[in-house]
This record gives structure tokens, C-alpha cells and sequence, in this order.
């Protein structure tokens, strides 16, 4: 009987002691979080976020139906119904934006020459070649160049997904798209250039000088920073090449008719081609200011012309802005020519190839102009 309690003893010691030497090695163990997970099982369960779509259709604005008891209404083309109808329509979402292209607000004098690219959503290509061309963002003798292009959304809904996605990427990849939840027309050009103004007064309001153009110009803006390093921005510039004592197309088959319905005046104030229009820190600030006190006209350069007539300011021709190309001194010469090109500000009409192609030549060290041929229009 003693054997066995004998055996009994040495038993229970032999538990207690092993029971020991486990609670010593756990006991430095920093104790495991209630809620923690190891990490083989993290990697398994690792949920990715929801990238929620952006709203893809314009936004809300009901259309003002009194003008639908306009005299001959009915009449008009859709186009120009759609703009009567809609012209009081200034509040949209900005869907693609660039909060910090100027370097915040305090710091936006820092940027000398801001380019506004007017583009459609489809013209991936052009927006494209004008960042390896004249729309590179650089420093050029010393002052900062900075680029934007703006747009709306397609006007055909089975397309607009994808390009807002297109432009979304280039977005993310370039930094320099803003674009505005209305449709990409014709018509709602003035829409954009208000939009632009209002977005420059909240994000980039001490941008010395603004050239405003299409995305098929071809800009030497080199040329155009060592105009423009003489001028004062906080003095009236406003130049391009000026269109004067014209009046508002009454042909409903033109791109550019404008109905009685919309202004009964029958002239327009001067104003400068808006394919390319170059503009100080002072004026873009007169243009707003004038923008937000009077309706809009559907053609946007003929817009501009009026908030400068508003603001008691007139538009100036510079020879440098060639809206119809450039040409040689006789029927034989090349009007591509580089010499050609050599000193002009902006030349419209420019296929993206050949934006590559002249941004070339005129860089080329060894071109050679014995002298520099005369342009003309």
C-alpha cells in the first residue's frame, strides 16, 4: 500500500513541475490583442475597397419652359431650344479636378503662363501630343509653364462611361484635367469658359497670364514666355487676332447661327478668334467679374468680347495669332516650313502628327532661316 502511494507522490510532483516549466516560458509572452488575427489569415481575407463610380449623366437643371412661348419657338433649331431653354444653367459638379496645379491659392503667382486646352472627351490624341509639344509642363528661362486641358461629358450616353474613364486616367496619370458634369457641345462652349473662370478664382487666382486655346492650335510658347516677360499682369493684355464690326449669323444652316430669339443686336463687340486667345492675371479677373452679371451668348470668343465691353476693356490684334495658317511668300513654297513657324505665337488647324513634327523643327539646332520668310494670312 505504501508502494503505491509512494508512486502517487512522484506522479503529482512530476505534473506540478511540468505545469511550471510551462507557465515560466509563457509567462514573458506579451499577451495577444482579443481581436487580433494572424497574418495568414489576414492575407485571406483582405477586402478591397470599392472604387465608387463618378456620376456620369448631367447634372440636374430644369430647363426654363416659358421661352417655349418665344414667338416661332417651334421653329428654331434644337440646338438653339436647348440654349434658350438652358442658358441660366451655370451650377455643375466638377468631376475630374486639379486642386493643386498652381500650387494652392497663395502660391499661384508662382505660375507664369497657364495653359487652358479646350478639349472634347474624344480627343484623347490631341491632348496627347500637345503634352509631348508645346503643353509640356516645364520651366522655360526661369518662369514656370503649367497645363489644363477642360471638357465636359460626351454628348452620346453609350460613349460617355468609357471616355469619362479614359479621362479619369489621364487624370490620375497627368494631373491636368478638369471636367465639368454637362455636355460637351458646341453650344456650351461660353459653360466651359465660365466654368474655367470660376474654377481659376478658386484654385489658381494669381496665374500671371493665361493663353485660352483649342487642342488643334500649334502653340510656340516658348516665344509666347518671352512675350509675354515684358508685361505686367496686373495690367489690361487681352490680344489674338481680332474680329471686328461683325454681327451674329442669321442662316440657320450655319454651325455659327445665332437666332433673334438670343440677342436681337445685330452686331457684336470686337473681340479676338477664340482658338487662341492670351490674357493677363487683371483681365481674366474683369472677364469673371463681368460674367457673372450678364446671360450668356452661345458663341464664347463673341462672349468673352462682351464681359471685356462690360468692363469698359478692348481686345488687340497681335500678328503672332495665325487663325488661318500660315503661307509662303509665293504659291511654290512650303507653307510647312519651320522658318515659317520660327517666330508666329499660335498657328490654327494642326493635325497631332503634325504638331510632333513642327514642335521638332523649330527646335532643331540646326535649322537654318537665312531670314525669316513673311507670313501672311
Amino acid at each position: 500500500m505504501r508502494k503505491y502511494l509512494r508512486l502517487f507522490e512522484k506522479a503529482a510532483l512530476l505534473c506540478i513541475g511540468v505545469l511550471g516549466l510551462v507557465f515560466l516560458f509563457n509567462h514573458d509572452r506579451p499577451p495577444r490583442e482579443i481581436d487580433e488575427t494572424p497574418t495568414e489569415v489576414v492575407k485571406a481575407t483582405i477586402v478591397r475597397p470599392i472604387r465608387r463610380e463618378k456620376q456620369e449623366t448631367a447634372s440636374l437643371c430644369i430647363g426654363n419652359k416659358t421661352v417655349m412661348g418665344l414667338p416661332k419657338f417651334a421653329e428654331e433649331p434644337q440646338h438653339i431650344k436647348d440654349f434658350l431653354m438652358h442658358k441660366h444653367c451655370r451650377e455643375f459638379d466638377l468631376i475630374q479636378n486639379v486642386p493643386g496645379k498652381c500650387g494652392g491659392r497663395n502660391n499661384s503667382h508662382n505660375v507664369f503662363l497657364l495653359l487652358v486646352i479646350k478639349s472634347s472627351p474624344l480627343n484623347y490624341d490631341r491632348r496627347e501630343m500637345v503634352r509631348r509639344t508645346w503643353g509640356k509642363e516645364r520651366v522655360f528661362q526661369g518662369v514656370q509653364i503649367r497645363t489644363v486641358f477642360i471638357t465636359g461629358v460626351a454628348p452620346d450616353q453609350k460613349e460617355r462611361k468609357k471616355l469619362n474613364r479614359v479621362l479619369e486616367m489621364e487624370n490620375q496619370q497627368h494631373q491636368d484635367i478638369l471636367q465639368w458634369n454637362f455636355i460637351d457641345t458646341f453650344f456650351n462652349l461660353t459653360l466651359k469658359q465660365y466654368k474655367l473662370m470660376q474654377w481659376l478664382d478658386d484654385y489658381c487666382p494669381g496665374a500671371q497670364f493665361i493663353f485660352n486655346g483649342d487642342d488643334d492650335v500649334f502653340v510656340h510658347s516658348d516665344n509666347m514666355v518671352e512675350y509675354l516677360q515684358d508685361m505686367n499682369a496686373s495690367q489690361h493684355l487681352y490680344v489674338g487676332y481680332l474680329i471686328a464690326l461683325v454681327g451674329p449669323i442669321r442662316e440657320k444652316w450655319s454651325k455659327y447661327y445665332v437666332s433673334q430669339l438670343v440677342t436681337q443686336n445685330n452686331s457684336y463687340p470686337p473681340y479676338v478668334a477664340g482658338g487662341g486667345i492670351l490674357m493677363s492675371r487683371f483681365t481674366a479677373i474683369a472677364i469673371y467679374r463681368a460674367a457673372r452679371a450678364i446671360e450668356f451668348l452661345p458663341i464664347d470668343d463673341v462672349f468673352f468680347g462682351k464681359c471685356l465691353e462690360v468692363g469698359g476693356l478692348a481686345p488687340k490684334s497681335h500678328m503672332g495669332f495665325r487663325v488661318n495658317g500660315v503661307k509662303g511668300v509665293t504659291p511654290q513654297d512650303d507653307s510647312f516650313n519651320p522658318c515659317y513657324y520660327r517666330d508666329v505665337l499660335m498657328v490654327h488647324r494642326f493635325q497631332p502628327h503634325e504638331q510632333l513634327l513642327m514642335w521638332e523643327a523649330v527646335h532643331e539646332s540646326s535649322l537654318d532661316c537665312a531670314r525669316s520668310p513673311q507670313q501672311t494670312d
